[in-house]
């Protein structure tokens, strides 16, 4: 009876290998963003370490304000990566309280195609639908 329908508590409950794909996606997902994150660490440390050789006079220098746009740019990069990290852990979190793959605004499953594209997915389509847009996680 193993294709007999579960009902109570345990049918919300997800299989262990649903958890271990789960956990799966999750971690590939963190060692991807750790390394992006370094990568944009060793980019972001360069252009300090360059604009530290040469006197940057933003006011006259032509390549001043494109220096300072990269900076800045590499900067918000690295932020949006370490937000993404954040994320991740916080889904492993739910993960191991058994709460993930519920929605943190209605308690509504979150569907699995939506956990599939974005592991660390807190809300369901409907409840991400109504909050404001943010831009999705760098690839």
């Amino acid at each position: 009876m193993a294709d007999a329908p579960r009902h109570g508590p345990a049918a919300n409950t997800p299989s262990a290998a649903a958890t271990a794909a789960a956990r799966a996606r999750l971690a590939a997902d963190r060692a991807d963003t750790l390394a992006e994150a370094a990568a944009l660490s060793r980019e972001y440390d360069g252009i300090v370490a360059a604009n530290a050789l040469i006197a940057v006079d933003d006011e006259h220098d032509p390549e001043g304000g494109s220096t300072a746009f990269e900076r800045a740019h590499v900067a918000a990069l690295l932020a949006r990566t370490r937000e993404h990290l954040q994320e991740l852990d916080r889904a492993l979190d739910r993960l191991a309280r058994g709460s993930y793959g519920r929605c943190e605004d209605c308690g509504s499953p979150i569907p699995p195609e939506r956990l599939e594209i974005r592991p660390a997915a807190a809300t369901c389509v409907g409840c991400a639908a109504s909050t404001p847009h943010r831009p999705p996680h760098p690839a």
